[in-house]
């Protein structure tokens, strides 16, 4: 794999601590700037809708620069955002610095995405995705840990002014080792656009949204279930998110490994997986060291389906792809938001903490339906269910009996 996936790998490790740590800094920024604990939630909200916004908005700005010098500059914009945080004087101004870092998020792993695709060879693109989403997880196992420790520590600005300093780290990582690739020639906005009419992209984001949302509906209230239904003391919930990322980046190279070999099947088996180990968690939830195992397998099949679902969508949005990268990226978000909201309501309803389980099992089956939805639209069309990016017609033929 070329060095320049790890300069990618560091930037992802630095905004996947940033997107993540600020869950266990909230009462200490509420304290400072006197607001509620609901209140200080919007600095996760904010993040979110940023997310989802900025990944369209500015890869579409960026369709006239070069991919290296967009990435440059989307590094820039989250070293900004996260000094910005670190020194806002008011909770407005943190709530902004947030916002702006959030900006650079769905562009900097759409646009990473396809960097790292043209980096190797076609039968290696999924890989080579994985490679870079390595950094987000890892950060889930070591950067937000930390970044939690330390602002509990030494105060939450210092560790927003740490994770400025990884995005410097990977801004001259970029500068130095990604190669400035050419644009793809003629390809402009409209382009781009027309991506979006492609049922089959349309179908991968929606598996996105739902595959990734069964995953948030049950992490998101992991807290409560672990303490009031397992019986874990208020303290573990640190490590048993510890296993969650491990989980999480054996399941992201896993998948990077066989999503090259078999796409469409590796998705069959994460998400029917992943639907089957959220139902079961209802029941494990009530057996300490079964839902210690159980949130480790969440983790690994929800991030199975990762490196095959933006793959699928570079392939299928063949000619024309970053944009559609980024979007899929917003999908991931849109899937946290919707899961989390869902799992909300089951609670509230009175039905117990185990209830979101039964939510994400639910979204992991719908996913599930989708990925046969689109291999019998694939196969109805002629079409490999999996097209290889720059592949030969015979590669292509091959790709239909994946």
């Amino acid at each position: 794999m070329p060095l320049a996936l790890l300069a990618l790998a560091i930037g992802a490790f630095g905004i996947g601590t940033t997107e993540f740590v600020i869950m266990g800094l909230l009462p200490d920024v509420a304290s400072d700037f006197g607001v509620s604990i609901p209140t200080a939630g919007f600095l996760v909200t904010g993040y979110a809708l940023g997310v989802m916004v900025g990944a369209p908005i500015m890869t579409a700005l960026g369709t006239k620069v070069s991919r290296k010098r967009m990435l440059m500059l989307l590094m820039g914009l989250f070293i900004i955002g996260n000094l910005v945080s670190a020194v806002a004087p008011a909770f407005a101004v943190m709530l902004i610095g947030r916002v702006v870092a959030s900006l650079a998020h769905g562009a900097f792993f759409g646009i990473g995405s396809v960097v790292a695709a043209d980096l190797v060879a076609p039968d290696k693109q999924a890989g080579a995705i994985a490679m870079m989403f390595t950094g987000l997880t890892v950060a889930n196992v070591v950067g937000v840990p930390l970044g939690t420790f330390v602002g509990q520590a030494a105060g939450w600005r210092v560790t927003f002014a740490i994770v400025a300093g990884l995005g410097v780290l990977g801004l001259a990582g970029v500068a130095k080792l990604v190669p400035d690739l050419p644009k793809a020639q003629g390809v402009r906005l409209r382009h781009e656009l027309a991506a979006f009419k492609n049922v089959q992209v349309l179908l991968a984001m929606a598996m996105t949204v739902l595959g990734f949302g069964g995953v948030f509906a049950t992490i998101t209230y992991i807290a409560p279930m672990m303490t009031h239904v397992a019986g874990f003391a208020d303290g573990s919930v640190t490590w048993l998110l510890v296993l969650f990322g491990l989980g999480m980046v054996g399941g992201n190279l896993v998948g990077g490994r066989y999503a090259d070999r078999a796409l469409m099947p590796l998705l069959y088996v994460s998400l029917g997986g992943l639907a089957v180990v959220l139902a079961l968690f209802t029941v494990t939830a009530h057996h300490k060291v079964l839902a210690a195992v159980t949130i480790a397998l969440i983790g690994a099949l929800g991030f199975a389906t990762v490196p095959p679902l933006q793959k699928r969508v570079l392939d299928q949005a063949h000619g024309a792809p970053t944009l559609a990268s980024a979007v899929n990226i917003g999908a991931f978000n849109l899937g946290n938001a919707l899961s989390a909201w869902l799992g909300g309501i089951v609670i509230a309803t009175g039905l117990g903490y185990t209830a979101p389980n039964w939510v994400g099992a639910a979204l992991a089956t719908g996913a599930l339906l989708l990925a046969f939805l689109s291999a019998a639209l694939g196969r109805r069309a002629g079409a490999p269910s999996s097209v290889v990016t720059g592949s030969t017609p015979d590669r292509q033929q091959a790709a239909l009996h994946r």
